[in-house]
């Protein structure tokens, strides 16, 4: 096959091009991306060079926008484009705060224009396959666990009250994620009404190597090792539900491969934190102070929790996540410490 990955520079789409590569040698990926602040073909080797030429036959870049009809149109042909693995988003908060109209216009706008052509040269009913990745942020904020209660211990009804799940309502909080919420509706869709194979996923925070260094942990990295302060957005007790990259790329290849036309799954890494925590944990792996904590004003509209139930891609895809959080936030710590050029 060949498979268009949209946002393949960034953090999940090049840890997604890395894994893939490796699990279907036989597939080639046409990787297409802006190269905004957030992309970085560096992400991308040994695959590609530094100047977007293709140092492995089964990976080609190309630059350029999700919104540019005309080139995605040239792709489709030029490629034979017979399946697409959507990353391409704006996907930072704060940076949707200042400036919502460039999340709409990429993330629902260029969502629209990459379905659109698909249909076009696929047609309607086809059974190629458009994987489009989304964020569990769609759903809005989850309030405190109940005491004494666990995931695996609740009933379906708990569950549902509690989790994440892929029947919840969105309630989109920021302008980000409501305009992550406007690119799920508009997938949904071309399945609807073009009965085009999609499948929408929403995932937790991901953590892993190759994260730019506006997130949070390369961003406690960087400043612990600067010896700065390290910023933490209001008292640090906000919840997070983190999943290790790798164990998110091996979900989006099942959704891929196996998943049926119009399924919607929920991937989450189990692994609930409070941000403090997670700031403390790497501040220890690094042998820093607690005393560079600085708490800072609150972002605007901070979502307190947010939690996945992902019994569904568990019961029907087999998947599971293979990275308990203690080892993955040492691989991950240790990994930016090899590669200190990626928090400059």
């Amino acid at each position: 096959m060949n498979i268009l990955v949209t946002g393949a520079a960034g953090f999940i789409g090049s840890n997604f091009v890395h894994y893939y590569v490796d699990k279907h040698p036989e597939d080639k990926l046409v990787v297409l991306d802006k190269l905004t602040y957030a992309g970085n073909l560096g992400n991308l080797a040994p695959f590609i060079t530094a100047s977007g030429g293709s140092e492995d036959e089964r990976v080609k870049f190309i630059k350029g926008d999700i919104c540019d009809r005309e080139l995605v149109r040239r792709i489709f042909s030029d490629e034979d484009i017979s399946g697409v693995i959507h990353f391409a988003a704006e996907s930072h908060v704060d940076n949707s705060i200042k400036n919502p109209s460039i999340f709409v216009e990429t993330n629902v706008l260029g969502t629209q224009v990459l379905l659109d052509v698909a249909k076009e040269f696929w047609g309607e009913g086809s059974d190629n396959k458009f994987v489009h990745i989304s964020t569990d942020e769609v759903y809005g904020t989850l309030g405190p666990l109940p005491e004494g209660l666990t995931l695996d211990s609740m009933s379906e009804k708990q569950r549902h009250e509690n989790y994440f799940y892929e029947g919840r309502a969105y309630q989109a909080n920021s302008p980000y994620s409501a305009s992550k919420a406007g690119s799920d509706m508009i997938a949904r869709a071309y399945f609807e009404t073009f009965k085009m194979n999609i499948n929408i996923t929403n995932c937790s925070n991901n953590y892993g190597p190759y994260q730019h260094k506006e997130k949070l942990i390369p961003t406690v990295i960087r400043t612990a090792l600067n010896g700065e302060k390290v910023p933490v957005y209001g008292n640090g007790m906000n919840v997070r539900d983190w999943l290790f990259v790798e164990d998110h790329c091996k979900a989006i290849d099942m959704v891929f491969h196996d998943a049926p036309a119009g399924e919607k799954y929920c991937i989450g890494g189990h692994n609930e934190m409070h941000n403090i925590d997670i700031v403390k944990l790497i501040l220890k792996r690094l042998g820093k102070s607690e005393d560079q904590i600085e708490f800072v004003t609150d972002r605007k509209g901070h979502d307190f929790r947010y939690a996945i139930d992902p019994t569904k891609i568990k019961e029907e895809l087999g998947w599971v996540p293979d990275t308990k959080f203690a080892d993955g936030i040492i691989k991950t710590v240790d990994w930016y410490l090899e590669h200190k050029d990626y928090m400059i």
